[in-house]
């Protein structure tokens, strides 16, 4: 039987696009940022006063060159990942400003914080990046925080990071850094190094920082996800019909911008709306809606061939609970399995963004290692069915002692770090722990073994003191 989620036929997405289009030529969007507007003007578009308005035409010649998948190198280059089409990254949660712990406790998050979030993802089996801003410290200015996130990123983490979409100048650190990590800025050119998140303003704008950041970016061929994330019922229509038109519009207008600035720039379509929760008036990120629209966001993204990103383990919860895990884990498998490229926010979130846990990094973690071993295909060769092991066995038989069980007992299925398999007396004697209790005790003991990964110590330097000129500037 076929996946009973809804599949969108050639006509459902075509309307889609259509309405997007109609909302693009007629309405327009708004790009509050000069550089910008001046980019449109330069290349034919209308423009009124901070409004764009496009033609599919433009659309069309923007899609044609915006790749359909793209190599994110890492300064480990046994780590650089590909984005786009059956391949796909998992990345920790982004943008909280607070820290829960396993007791329910909230605190404003701090650098260190954020340091240990690298260290967490850097030793971490199965998320593929590194993130950006896991973690809002606020025990650092906010003029110059960028500086110090990149540095841990770039130092205690030798996976592919995302990159610094927080200003224009923010943008610019991020590549000035980058280019001392990969060899000089002209690198940069050829080789994609970071992602950085690119948010429209709903409904049917984005603000000058974003768009500031987005040029600079695809100027570097840095690579971009255009994300909307429209709380229906709020900043958006209160259907998903409605929804998934102005959050196509919107997304289609910035790739529409960064393929101007630089044809085949890399690009990721994304969104992760959901519902507004019509009692409280708040986002709801554990809502089956959430669900729904990345489930059809991820056709949209296939329909314009694009790599796709939305959410991610996303839940309204409070705490590392059954609520947590229920939500977060329809969430990301949702992703995994409509084929998102870009899923962020995989580990860590709790309570609508507002919230990172150590604790539920490791439990999503885990989940995030489940959903990989579920969608690894089968190889069903005769050597994997192996039918004369099964003759030999019989009828009545076992196979627990037969060589080739021994053989395969450590690798054939997957092995779980937190989730318990024990018996009643045996889950009592060891003190009838709850998973977020285990995951607390396995998060000391992660960051415990941390070994920094290696650098050369010039580069490290010249990281340093770029970070500190640029402070005391």
């Amino acid at each position: 039987m076929a996946d009973r989620m809804q599949t969108l036929s050639t006509g459902q997405k075509e309307k889609i696009h259509d309405a997007a289009m109609d909302l693009l030529k007629n309405t327009g969007v708004a790009f509050n940022d000069e550089e910008g507007l001046e980019i449109f003007k330069s290349n034919g578009f209308k423009v009124d006063g901070s409004t764009v308005f496009f033609d599919e035409t433009q659309i069309h010649k923007a899609l044609e060159t915006a790749p359909k998948r793209f190599t994110v190198h890492a300064r480990n280059p046994e780590k650089s990942v590909e984005i786009g089409e059956d391949d796909f990254v998992f990345l920790p949660g982004y943008g909280a400003p607070f820290i829960m712990d396993a007791r329910g406790n909230q605190r404003q998050a701090t650098m260190a914080d954020y340091d240990n979030f690298c260290k967490l993802i850097q030793t971490s089996p199965y998320i593929d990046m590194n993130g950006w801003m896991m973690v809002e410290p606020s025990d650092m200015p906010h003029n110059t925080v960028h500086l110090d996130l990149n540095l841990s990123n770039m130092l205690l983490c030798d996976k592919p990071f995302m990159g610094s979409p927080v200003s224009k100048q923010g943008a610019l650190d991020g590549i000035e850094m980058a280019g001392i990590l990969f060899g000089g800025k002209d690198t940069l050119e050829e080789k994609t190094v970071s992602v950085s998140l690119i948010n429209s303003l709903s409904p049917l704008q984005f603000a000058d920082e974003m768009i500031g950041s987005l040029i600079q970016l695809a100027k570097h061929n840095q690579a971009c996800v255009i994300a909307s994330l429209i709380m229906a019922g709020g900043s958006g229509p209160v259907t998903l019909d409605g929804v998934l038109a102005l959050q196509n519009a919107e997304i289609l207008a910035g790739i529409t911008l960064s393929q101007l600035v630089r044809p085949g720039a890399p690009v990721v379509y994304g969104s992760t709306s959901s519902a507004m929760d019509m009692k409280t008036g708040a986002l709801s990120i554990g809502a089956p809606e959430l669900s729904k629209n990345i489930h059809l966001v991820a056709q949209m993204a296939q329909f314009y061939n694009l790599p796709c990103r939305s959410g991610g383990g996303l839940t309204d919860a409070l705490a590392a609970d059954a609520q947590a895990g229920v939500e977060s884990a329809l969430a990301l498998s949702t992703a995994a399995r409509s084929g998102v490229n870009f899923i962020l926010h995989a580990c860590g979130i709790l309570g609508s963004y507002i919230a990172m846990s150590f604790e539920k990094f490791l439990v999503d973690e885990e989940t995030c290692g489940l959903i990989r071993t579920m969608l690894k295909p089968l190889s069903l060769t005769d050597e994997t069915i192996d039918l004369p092991i099964i003759k030999e066995v019989g009828i009545g038989g076992q196979y627990l002692t037969h060589p080739k069980t021994f053989q395969l007992c450590r690798t054939e299925f997957y092995m779980t770090d937190l989730m318990s398999r024990k018996n009643p007396d045996a889950w009592i004697k060891d003190g009838k722990k709850s998973i977020d209790q285990i995951a607390e005790e396995k998060v000391a003991q992660r960051l415990a073994a941390y070994e920094k990964p290696e650098i050369d110590p010039e580069i490290e330097k010249q990281l340093t003191q770029y970070v500190e000129k640029r402070k005391n500037t």
